[in-house]
């Protein structure tokens, strides 16, 4: 049999319920909706952080955050300034393995030469390093911490290009369709992680046009995924024109819930909602709290998976690179994450396991339908005055009520828990 190609697709701040086949409104992703039907849509798949860069680095390298080097610890500081050389990635084993690997879209796990993506694996890069653009100008304007000037920041592997006036997502879509239409010879892995619908809130007429019904916010939303899903239709419809759609695994996913930050929206106001909607749960892009890491989850496979089925099972990002790696029959490195494949597939129930997150200040587990969050945020500006949150989920998904009280052994139990794995996976990391 021939071995498999990968395409997996990333969104960028794209909330649970932003979908049409997670509850959005209708037309605004027939495509991915369509790829859900042929294959296996995820309730309960959740990015192993709530910001951009660990969940990519977890994404691509099967690991925790925090076993990358690319997250941020307690107290809010930044381990490294790029997923370190050392690390193994998805591409890496697949190139290894006679693969064709192309990146097109939003990197972000670093800038400097021996972090790019072309040190991880990747035969072909097009698009952004860092962490978003403006869509045509493709220029970085949103200073850091610190202060920075603007930058042009969109390259064609290692050299700078200009393609001013240009729509992002358009140019990423363009270039992984001629990567997938190149690949004749050996099977490919192409990485689509598109900087949509990341701020800023960019969208060309015709697409806004489809949604003038809507509030201007949710209206500029709606139109930015809506290029993103045509270009998920480009994508399904070369691989249908070279025949190799049967043979191809395909992925979508989003790196974290929607934000919340002034930027998303510049209007001013107290009002948090801007744009995106994290489906019922409680929380945004930067918290612990499902809406901030419980991401849509899509996978089809024609000749591997079932069509139009749902798989409630609790996972995470990280599980990607053994699943996929089971799924074409290739061999998988020791990683945080597991092989969910037969879970997938309806042929097993899913491990017997606890799901676990860091990131700045707070800790989260969730073990059956308990989910237990410390020092919990709601996005990266309001804090709850509470130190432990305990939620069944099951029971409340939505995370409103604070059960800590009411089972306070249950609390003690995953806060202990959470708290030993987080002292395992730093002190792992600490030289000598």
């Amino acid at each position: 049999m021939t071995a498999p190609n990968i395409v997996v697709v990333y969104a960028d701040d794209l909330g649970y319920g932003d979908l049409g086949c997670y509850g959005g409104e209708q037309g605004v992703s027939p495509h991915l909706d369509a790829l859900a039907a042929s294959g296996v849509r995820a309730t309960s798949w959740y990015s192993n952080a709530p910001v951009c860069s660990p969940s990519r680095a977890a994404l691509l390298t099967g690991r925790h955050p925090v076993n990358t080097g690319v997250t941020q610890i307690l107290g809010g500081a930044r381990r490294t300034p790029g997923l370190p050389p050392d690390q193994t990635t998805l591409a890496s084993m697949l190139r290894e393995q006679g693969y064709a690997t192309g990146l097109f879209g939003k990197w972000h796990l670093g800038v400097a030469p021996e972090y790019r993506p072309r040190a991880h694996g990747f035969d072909r890069f097009f698009g952004i390093l860092a962490g978003c653009v403006d869509y045509y100008s493709h220029i970085f304007y949103w200073g850091q911490a610190g202060g920075t000037d603007p930058v042009h920041d969109l390259w064609d592997d290692d050299e700078e290009v200009w393609r001013n006036g240009e729509y992002l997502t358009g140019l990423i879509t363009q270039r992984a369709v001629e990567f997938i239409e190149q690949q004749q010879d050996r099977p490919f892995f192409c990485y689509v992680p598109y900087n949509a619908p990341h701020y800023p809130m960019h969208a060309p007429p015709e697409y806004l046009e489809r949604f003038a019904q809507l509030s201007p916010d949710r209206q500029t939303m709606c139109a930015m995924i809506a290029a993103m899903d045509d270009g998920v239709g480009e994508i399904l419809a070369a691989l249908e024109r070279t025949g190799q759609r049967d043979n191809t695994i395909v992925v979508f996913s989003s790196d974290n819930g929607p934000s919340t930050e002034t930027r998303n929206w510049l209007d001013g106001t107290e009002d948090r909602y801007y744009g995106g909607t994290a489906g019922g749960f409680r929380g945004h892009k930067g918290s612990l709290f499902e809406g901030g890491i419980r991401e849509p989850f899509l996978i089809s496979y024609p000749d591997g998976l079932p069509a139009g089925t749902v798989c409630d099972e609790p996972a995470q990002m990280s599980d990607v690179v053994p699943t996929v790696l089971a799924l074409a029959g290739l061999p998988a490195p020791e990683v945080d994450g597991v092989d969910v494949s037969a879970v997938l597939r309806g042929a097993s129930a899913a491990p017997e396991r606890s799901l676990f997150w860091s990131h700045a200040e707070q800790l989260a587990v969730r073990d059956g339908d308990w989910k237990l969050v410390l020092d919990p945020w709601l996005d990266f500006d309001r804090k709850l005055d509470v130190d432990v949150h305990l939620a069944n989920l099951a029971e409340d998904p939505g995370e409103q009520v604070d059960l800590s009280s009411a089972e306070p052994a249950i609390a003690e139990q995953l806060t202990t828990r959470v708290r030993e794995w987080y002292a395992a996976q730093t002190a792992a990391q600490t030289p000598g």
